[in-house]
């Protein structure tokens, strides 16, 4: 008990001297939202990975697909590394960054609304990123109540409030770069946690080998597969159909996702884009990947202790109920690995908050020529509220809150991710086929809570974004475009005009060629 201790001490005690020594990039808006873009590879590319993977994915998501889909349930993390990562940084990285500057946006709402030079784009985007990242910022504490409780037996309200005081500190006082910093340091701690994990796991069952034969002998439960053994040891495990849904959602979701393409907007240079895409990369792989291979040996340790009083498994059990197994030390690495992942999330998601209120809502909306420091200020200030509100729905979580928190990636991957895709690429995207998609977007997933025409929210989710990738191409050919001349202003940030002098030679090209 003391080491974990001594871990906590030391884990809450550098996120705030990180805090602190970052108050110096936090005095302009700039400064305080993007760390005046200026952050390096390394930064940018931890931020985004500890942003991607939070105890969402390692309790939650790990517990429940690896349940489902048995070491299969690695494809989601392959997913999340080729598709979430590689992709989304060679796809969106380089333009994000150089057509945000142009534009002097610093969210994505403000991107809409200059791209499209639509004011009520703008202030319709940022109400969905404030309805839709309030409960799935509630999400984050959900993963750490059981760790918790089975590591200190701390009761969960505690635990919720000081993580969200701690992560509060350090994002008020220091801004992204504060955020950046931390979680660099946070996604070296997942990074070593994942590995030692897997590890004490796998060895607690005989080794890897071994693991895998056990897990080959238990029989499928899913109809499709009639009951016979080897489902959850096999490549694409007993449902390959749903399992090809979650990736799909838990990976292309994130190019649509506001605090994951923010982290674009601050990388500091070309070089830095390149760098980061590799990082990246590599940490989704052992994150992600080694999570979700994690969760996949889940039906090894089937025991009551994972089932509800009617017999149902409760998914966000499986996971500790593994690590309750390990050794005291390696049960503190955890604890503190899945704060990390749950504070990075948590910092992205309230400073994308605020940001997108006070930047795109109160600016020039409820305040008239708000000056800088004034905009700084409010952003802080919402950073208290936000916490606040998140802390009150994770600890008396309402029931449409919690089907809310399933459908919050469906709905702002859904309504974002293919206007701005198309957005940065081709000039013929329209301001109605953008109506079109936050309508269809969010007005899918939404409805889905409520007549589930498709079983599944995480299939929902992913139908969203392929619609919305549908939807604004065909709206855009039938709708009118925007004024060429703007157009061209637009997309000028992606070409420069060079003037070359050709030296002057005596005689015509082809005698010179003779």
């Amino acid at each position: 008990m003391i080491v974990k201790l001594i871990l906590l001490v030391v884990f809450f005690a550098t996120m705030v001297v990180v805090g602190i020594s970052a108050r110096k990039h936090a005095l302009s808006v700039s400064g305080f939202v993007l760390g005046g873009r200026s952050v390096g590879p390394w930064l940018t590319a931890f931020a985004y990975g500890t942003s991607y993977f939070s105890a969402v994915v390692f309790v939650g998501y790990a517990g429940q697909f690896g349940w489902k889909y048995g070491i299969a349930s690695t494809w989601i993390g392959i997913g999340n590394a080729i598709l979430g990562s590689l992709l989304a940084w060679v796809v969106l990285g380089r333009r994000t960054r150089i057509m945000s500057q142009h534009l002097s946006s610093s969210t994505m709402p403000e991107f809409f609304g200059a791209r499209f030079d639509s004011k009520a784009l703008k202030i319709t985007a940022s109400v969905i990123v404030f309805v839709f990242l309030i409960p799935y910022t509630a999400s984050i504490y959900n993963g750490l109540s059981r760790l918790f409780e089975m590591a200190f037996n701390v009761p969960y309200a505690v635990c919720v409030i000081g993580m969200a005081i701690f992560t509060g500190i350090y994002v008020i006082l220091g801004g992204y770069m504060a955020t950046a910093i931390n979680d660099f340091i946070q996604g070296i701690i997942m990074l070593i946690g994942i590995v030692a994990v897997i590890a004490a796991v796998l060895s607690g069952q005989g080794g890897f080998l071994e693991a895998v034969g056990k897990l080959a002998e238990i029989p499928s439960d899913v109809p499709a597969t009639a009951g016979q053994p080897g489902a959850f040891a096999s490549f694409f495990g007993p449902d390959p159909l749903n399992l090809l849904g979650v990736v799909i959602l838990t990976s292309l979701g994130t190019w649509g996702l506001p605090q994951m393409i923010q982290k674009f907007y601050a990388i500091r240079n070309e070089k830095a884009i390149r760098t980061g895409t590799v990082i990246s990369t590599l940490f989704a792989v052992v994150v992600a990947g080694g999570s979700y291979f994690l969760g996949g040996f889940g039906r090894l340790f089937d025991d009551p202790a994972v089932y509800n009083t009617n017999g149902a498994v409760v998914y966000d059990s499986i996971i500790p109920f593994m690590l309750s197994k390990l050794p005291d030390i390696l049960i503190g690495i955890v604890v503190v690995l899945i704060l990390s992942a749950s504070m990075s999330t948590l910092s992205s998601l309230v400073l994308t908050s605020s940001s997108t209120l006070t930047l795109d809502l109160l600016k020039d909306n409820v305040f008239k020529n708000m000056k800088e420091e004034k905009q700084v200020l409010w952003m802080r200030v919402l950073i208290v509220f936000f916490i606040v509100i998140s802390v009150l729905l994770a600890l008396d979580p309402p029931a449409f809150i919690a089907q809310l928190m399933g459908i919050s990636w469906g709905a702002l991957a859904g309504a974002f991710l293919a206007p701005f895709l198309y957005g940065i690429y081709w000039k013929g995207v329209t301001k109605a086929s953008v109506w079109a998609c936050f309508i269809c977007g969010v007005g899918l997933t939404v409805s889905n809570m409520f007549l589930h025409f498709i079983e599944s929210p995480i299939n929902a989710g992913a139908a969203a974004m392929v619609l919305g990738l549908i939807v604004v191409p065909v709206v855009s050919l039938i709708s009118p475009r925007m004024p060429k001349a703007r157009l061209a202003e637009i997309f000028s940030c992606y070409q420069e005009e060079t003037v070359l002098h050709k030296k002057l030679v005596v005689g015509s090209d082809q005698d010179n060629q003779e």
